[in-house]
């Protein structure tokens, strides 16, 4: 039994007929047979005896060659011919194993062997309890319901204002003019990216959308129309960036998908996905339904070991995003040639600032494919933003002032020209326009022409704006030229190496 390039379900013939017909590098997954204590692709420790095993590639570099063949010569499976070819490297041996009859995986953990799971159940009761059971979170609810969710937006950014103050340092308009930048200006609109709603099956630590269960939020179909009519009338947007919450848990989804890449073939359509989501109910085709629509896949995974995602993420959310990757392994995502691009994305576990993508990507490539089999195509590092659930750990943990003046002082006057504000034009879920996705969680919108320039700077206004919608607007050039609203917050994209949706910027 094999699993053919280009396949997702297990094809059964025999092994050598299928190397023969196919050669050794178009096969995905090879079938491992070995006694076991472990599994070695999940590393579970459930096998108690003979075990068929499914790798992500066809040739799979073991370092312990020796053990190894010494366990492989001890199977006692009928019926298990494998073929093994000594490497002229003596530190390593690649193992083409390759089962004729059977498949017999004892891991009912191990998402390679996903067509013989039972399916899983969804992640968001999980979450619920630990969403309960969070004493901080549950403060802030009933701060909210006390006191209103633009209130407390207000009184976060009086924080932030106050801890530059306190510490003598400039507000970011004072940091642009003090390095000779002249006001933000909005530019030609090359990238739309649509927060299509704040539900999510996971509740993340440092979300600056403050997405869960909880929320209800999402964008109806009438308003994601008119968003692809805004796209389809624009010549300059090269890119639809679809994030949330957890984007693919909205109706309108894979409606935008779909219509967006009949409207063009040359089209980046980006999916911000937390990984997680391929898992739950009712997704499980979702894997192949993003590699039909070509669509870039930009998954979370702030660490490669689970303790530190786990703790950053939710309790059982490692596990379920390196089956996820695998799920997008299996269909060709990040695999050479494919053209699926799938990118993993970094972000701080405290209040700290990313380190450089050229350096912590081998690490991550390495790690993900020596323990895991797990192949991508780029790492993005992303700075925390120390707006919503980041600060109020900030502020719970006293060290607001402390992390805003690690920003102020990593200032990068290199990382300004390419802030993703000029480009981007963010729409949330309820049709408003924003300069980018933070600046929407802040309720920063884009103002119309009767505002003034002054207005405009101050951030935040008495009351909630109303801003611009795209109801409001017969083409994205309207928006091409409007000042950029900033503030303090802005100062967590232009510390270090600069920060965006795409990754560093400088």
């Amino acid at each position: 039994m094999q699993v053919l390039s280009g396949t997702r379900r297990p094809v059964r013939q025999p092994a050598a007929s299928c190397l023969r017909e196919h050669g050794t590098r178009s096969i995905r997954y090879a079938i491992y047979v070995f006694h076991s204590t472990r599994c070695h692709v999940c590393r579970h420790s459930r096998h108690s005896g003979p075990c068929c095993i499914l790798f992500s590639h066809s040739t799979f570099w073991l370092r312990k060659q020796h053990a190894m063949l010494s366990l492989l010569s001890r199977s006692s499976t009928p019926h298990s011919p494998f073929r093994a070819e000594p490497s002229s490297n003596n530190r390593t041996l690649p193992l083409l194993l390759a089962a004729v009859h059977c498949l017999c995986c004892c891991c009912n953990r191990c998402p390679a062997a996903a067509p013989q799971q039972e399916q899983r159940s969804s992640l968001i009761p999980e979450t619920m309890q630990d969403l309960a059971a969070d004493t901080d979170l549950q403060a802030t609810l009933a701060a909210i319901a006390a006191k209103g969710q633009q209130q407390l937006t207000r009184e976060e950014a009086r924080a932030r204002k106050r801890s530059l103050q306190g510490l003598g340092l400039p507000g970011f308009e004072q940091k642009l003019q003090g390095f000779g930048f002249e006001p933000l200006r909005r530019q030609q609109c090359t990238t739309l990216q649509l927060n299509i709603g704040l539900y999510c099956n996971q509740a993340c630590s440092h979300c600056h959308v403050e997405s869960s269960p909880a929320r209800s939020e999402m964008m109806q179909q009438q308003t994601a129309q008119r968003c692809l009519q805004l796209m389809a009338g624009s010549e300059d947007v090269a890119c639809l960036d679809i994030t949330g919450g957890a984007p693919e848990l909205n109706a309108q989804f894979r409606y935008l998908v779909r219509e967006a890449r009949a409207l063009s073939s040359s089209l980046e359509i980006i999916d911000r996905c937390n990984l997680t989501v391929l898992c739950e109910p009712g997704q499980e085709d979702l894997a192949e339904f993003l590699s039909e629509h070509r669509v870039r896949v930009v998954a979370s995974l702030p660490c490669y070991g689970q303790d530190n995602v786990d703790k950053q993420r939710g309790r059982g959310v490692f596990e379920r995003s390196i089956e996820g990757l695998r799920m997008l392994n299996a269909v060709g995502y990040g695999q050479p040639g494919s053209g699926l691009v799938l990118d993993l994305v970094y972000n701080p576990g405290g209040a700290f600032l990313a380190p450089s993508q050229a350096k912590l990507q081998p690490a991550y490539k390495q790690e993900l494919a020596q323990i895991y089999g797990i192949q991508f195509n780029s790492l993005l590092c992303l700075n925390n933003m120390p707006i919503k659930r980041f600060a109020d750990y900030l502020i719970r943990s006293s060290t607001l002032s402390d992390y805003m003046a690690l920003l102020v002082e990593n200032f990068n006057a290199a990382a300004v020209p390419a802030l993703m504000c000029h480009q981007t034009l963010s729409v949330a879920w309820d049709g408003r326009l924003y300069d980018c996705d933070f600046n929407q969680q802040l309720d920063m919108p884009i103002l119309g022409a009767e505002k003034t320039a002054q207005q405009q700077q101050q951030g935040h206004a008495i009351g909630r704006e109303t801003g611009l919608t795209v109801w409001d607007v017969e083409s994205l050039d309207e928006v091409t030229g409007k000042l950029v609203r900033i503030a303090s917050h802005c100062y967590g994209c232009t510390a270090g190496a600069g920060s965006s949706c795409t990754g560093a910027t400088a």
